[in-house]
C-alpha cells in the first residue's frame, strides 16, 4: 500500500510541476536570471512535496506496523532533495545555452545579440551598440559574348572579374569609417576610404565624410555597382562623369529631411593619384525630393551640378563610353579628343518613382568642356528604365538618399524559398555630335535578376546596341548584340 500511495502522490506532484513549467518553456525567450529563478522555485517545490511524502509514509508505516516513524527520515529526504537540486544546477548552464541558441536562430544574433549575420557577413556590435565592426567584400564574375557587329574584332567572348573587393566598415559612436580595396584587373586600387561623423544641424540628420568617397552624382552614378538593376551603369552616369572619376578625395556633407536630401562636396583627384601637378578640384551638389511619399510608393525628383577646375596635367579629354556591358572594350562611342581643356561642368535631372513592386526612372545630362584653344563642346546623354519584381518584393531604391540599395528578399533560397525575380528594361542614348568628329549611339537592354538572398544574385542582360563613330578603328554605322551573365556575392 505504501508504494502505491507514494507513486500516486509523486505522479500528482509531477503533473503539477509540468503544468507550471511547460508555459515557461514554450515562451522560449526566458533570460538567464529567469531560468535560474524558475529552477530554484521548482527545487523548493520538490523539497516541500518530498517532505510531505516522507512524513505521510512515516505515519502510514507507524499505523500499519505499530512502529514509530524513523527520526532521520526528514534528514534523509533533505539529503535527496539537495542531491536533486545539485543535479539540476549542473544541467542549468546547458538549458541556458539552449535558450541562447534559440534566440540566435530567431534574431540572427549571437553573444548576447552582439553578432549579426543579416548582411551576408558578420557584424560585431558592443553591448550598448556604440561600437560596430563589419568586414566587407564582394566578388562579381561576368561572362559576355558579342555577335552581329560588322567588325570581326568586336565579336568577342570572354569572362572577367569585374570587381573583387575586401575591406571593413564600422562605427565608434557618432564616428564611422570605411576602407575598401579593389583587386580586379590584376591591380589593387583604393575605392571608398573615409572617416565619417553623424550629427544634427538645425534638427536635421547630417553626415560628414572626409576621405575618398563615391560622388553623389545622378541616380546610378551615385549608386554602388552591386545594387544597380543592370550589369553596367547607364549613359547618364557615363557621359555626365567628371574627368577626376567616380570617386574623389575630399569633404562631403549630406543633410536629410523627411522627404528630401541634399549634398555638397569639394574633392580633388581620386586616391592613388601620382601626378606631380596640382589636383583637379571638383565642386559638386545634388538634391532630391519626394513630393509624393506613401506606404505603397513614392515619386522622385532630383537634380545635380558639378564644376571642375582641371589640373595642368589634363592636356586633353577624349571621352569614350562602353555600350556592350563594359567588358568588351571594342564596342565604344567616341566623343573625339578636345585639346587644352581648362575646366568643365555638367548638370543633370532625375524623375521617376516606385509603386508597390514596380519602378521607373528617367535621367538626362549635359556636360560642357571649355578649352583655351577651341570652342566649348557639349556632350549629352539620356536614360530611361523600368522594372518589376515578380515575387512581390519592394524595389531596393532608397527614398532617403535617392540611390539604389539592397533588395530585401521575402523568401531567400537559404530558407527554402525561391528568392526574388525581377524583370527590367532600359534605353540609353549617347550624343557627342557637338564635336566635329564626335560619335553617337544607343543601347536597348533587357535584364532578368534572380536575387537568391539579400546579398547574392544572378543577372542576365541582353543588349542591342548601335554606334556611329567618326574616329577610331570602327568608323561608320555599326550594330550588334551582347549577352552578359553575372554571379555576385556581396557582404
Amino acid at each position: 500500500m505504501n508504494p502505491i500511495r507514494s507513486s500516486a502522490l509523486a505522479a500528482a506532484v509531477a503533473v503539477a510541476l509540468g503544468a507550471t513549467s511547460l508555459p515557461a518553456l514554450a515562451a522560449g525567450a526566458a533570460t538567464e536570471a529567469q531560468l535560474r529563478k524558475m529552477v530554484e522555485l521548482q527545487a523548493q517545490q520538490i523539497a516541500q512535496q518530498q517532505q510531505q511524502i516522507a512524513a505521510m509514509n512515516a505515519r502510514l508505516s507507524a499505523l500499519e506496523h505499530g512502529a514509530p516513524a524513523p527520526a532521520d527520515a526528514a534528514s534523509g529526504t533533505q539529503a535527496q532533495v539537495a542531491a536533486a537540486v545539485a543535479d539540476t544546477r549542473q544541467d542549468d548552464d546547458l538549458a541556458i545555452l539552449k535558450a541562447q541558441v534559440a534566440q540566435m536562430a530567431v534574431k540572427g544574433t549571437g553573444g548576447d545579440g552582439n553578432v549579426s549575420w543579416r548582411k551576408g557577413g558578420p557584424e560585431f556590435k558592443s553591448a550598448d551598440g556604440s561600437f560596430t565592426f563589419h568586414p566587407r567584400g564582394r566578388a562579381l564574375m561576368d561572362f559576355s559574348t558579342t555577335r552581329g557587329s560588322g567588325y570581326d574584332d568586336r565579336n568577342v567572348t570572354g569572362t572577367d572579374f569585374s570587381s573583387v573587393r575586401l575591406g571593413a566598415e564600422g562605427t565608434m559612436g557618432a564616428l564611422g569609417y570605411k576602407v575598401e580595396a579593389d583587386f580586379a584587373g590584376n591591380g589593387v586600387t583604393l575605392k571608398e576610404v573615409y572617416a565619417s561623423y553623424d550629427t544634427r544641424i538645425g534638427g536635421l540628420p547630417t553626415e560628414f565624410y572626409l576621405g575618398n568617397k563615391l560622388k553623389d552624382r545622378s541616380i546610378e552614378g551615385a549608386t554602388g555597382g552591386t545594387t544597380t538593376p543592370f550589369m553596367t551603369r547607364n549613359a547618364v552616369a557615363s557621359v555626365g562623369g567628371m574627368d577626376s572619376g567616380f570617386f574623389g578625395l575630399g569633404l562631403t556633407t549630406k543633410v536629410y529631411g523627411d522627404n528630401w536630401h541634399a549634398s555638397l562636396a569639394v574633392t580633388g583627384d581620386d586616391a592613388g593619384n601620382d601626378s606631380d601637378a596640382n589636383d583637379t578640384i571638383a565642386y559638386l551638389t545634388r538634391v532630391h525630393w519626394n513630393p509624393i511619399k506613401r506606404a505603397s510608393g513614392f515619386m522622385h525628383v532630383g537634380g545635380w551640378y558639378w564644376y571642375e577646375n582641371l589640373g595642368r596635367d589634363v592636356t586633353s579629354i577624349n571621352k569614350t563610353s562602353p555600350v556592350a556591358l563594359g567588358w568588351n572594350g571594342e564596342v565604344r562611342i567616341s566623343a573625339s579628343s578636345i585639346s587644352d581643356p581648362t575646366n568643365d561642368h555638367a548638370w543633370g535631372a532625375e524623375l521617376g518613382g516606385v509603386w508597390r513592386s514596380g519602378w521607373a526612372f528617367a535621367e538626362t545630362t549635359v556636360r560642357t568642356i571649355n578649352s583655351s584653344t577651341e570652342a566649348s563642346r557639349d556632350q549629352k546623354a539620356s536614360s530611361y528604365s523600368a522594372g518589376w519584381l515578380l515575387t512581390g518584393e519592394k524595389p531596393g531604391f532608397s527614398d532617403r538618399s535617392g540611390v539604389w540599395g539592397t533588395t530585401k528578399v521575402l523568401n531567400p533560397v537559404t530558407d527554402g524559398g525561391w528568392g526574388a525575380f525581377e524583370l527590367a528594361a532600359r534605353y540609353d542614348d549617347y550624343d557627342y555630335t557637338d564635336t566635329a568628329r564626335g560619335g553617337e549611339g544607343d543601347a536597348w537592354t533587357v535584364g532578368v535578376n534572380w536575387y537568391l538572398t539579400n546579398w547574392s544574385r544572378l543577372m542576365l542582360n541582353v543588349v542591342h546596341w548601335s554606334t556611329d563613330n567618326k574616329v577610331g578603328s570602327y568608323q561608320g554605322p555599326d550594330s550588334g548584340n551582347t549577352v552578359g551573365l553575372r554571379a555576385q556575392v556581396v557582404f
